[in-house]
């Protein structure tokens, strides 16, 4: 692949935040039945390359040199790590004296190789969507294997030795963790993994929002329970 793709550059807690997506179509270890993004034909939890990247390299210095950015998000289609190249990528951004923030869905952060990459960013972001294992399976359709109480251990595991930032963010799912008991479970999450800052999230994409999103006061009730836990 020789482009990556981006978004328009935003504010974000008064820093100007370059988005960056480094994949060139959906490969990630988890096939969310609300991903806005589509289904997961490429299903992995290990790196593949996708061929070259100095002129994506090129255009991406270009890009930081007109937009002047604080910070580069690498938010991708998927999972950012199982680019082969990720770690080049990072140190690339990371000697242009920027912030980096990854985000990853969480569950391979503890794989010593990919702990050490996600290390060298300064904030890093892992997910959570479910309370159960049935769950988890039903509709995160993660890799044969996987269950979510690893999920949550490999988080809290490297959220442990990480001396960056580590954001924790929440989707409330109606139906699925929305009621009092999951939001309790939740907390109990929070506090395994620890991290610097929580971000309470809900299901907005279409159609799915029409099924899966919860109201407004539901929504704020929720999320001022767990903010600050």
């Amino acid at each position: 692949m020789e482009n990556f793709s981006y978004k328009d550059i935003y504010i974000e807690d008064g820093k100007r935040v370059l988005e960056i997506n480094v994949l060139p179509e959906k490969h990630c270890n988890f096939d969310c039945i609300f991903c806005p993004i589509g289904r997961s034909k490429n299903k992995i939890d290990t790196q593949t390359s996708f061929g070259k990247i100095d002129k994506s390299l090129i255009e991406l210095s270009k890009k930081i040199e007109d937009s002047n950015p604080d910070l580069v998000f690498i938010n991708s289609m998927g999972e950012a790590l199982v680019h082969d190249k990720i770690e080049e990528i990072i140190n690339f951004i990371k000697s242009k004296g920027l912030t980096v923030k990854l985000l990853s869905n969480g569950y391979i952060l503890a794989k010593d190789e990919y702990m050490k990459i996600a290390n060298k960013c300064d904030e890093v972001i892992g997910e959570i969507k479910v309370t159960t294992d049935e769950n988890f399976k039903k509709l995160q359709r993660p890799i044969e294997g996987y269950t979510l109480e690893q999920h949550v251990k490999n988080m809290a595991t490297f959220n442990k030795q990480y001396k960056g930032k580590f954001i924790f963010e929440i989707t409330i799912i109606k139906g699925y963790n929305d009621d009092d008991r999951s939001v309790e479970k939740i907390k109990d999450i929070i506090r395994e993994i620890s991290p610097n800052e929580v971000i309470v999230v809900r299901i907005d994409d279409e159609p799915f929002k029409k099924k899966l999103g919860i109201s407004d006061k539901r929504y704020e009730k929720i999320k001022k329970e767990l903010i600050g836990i």
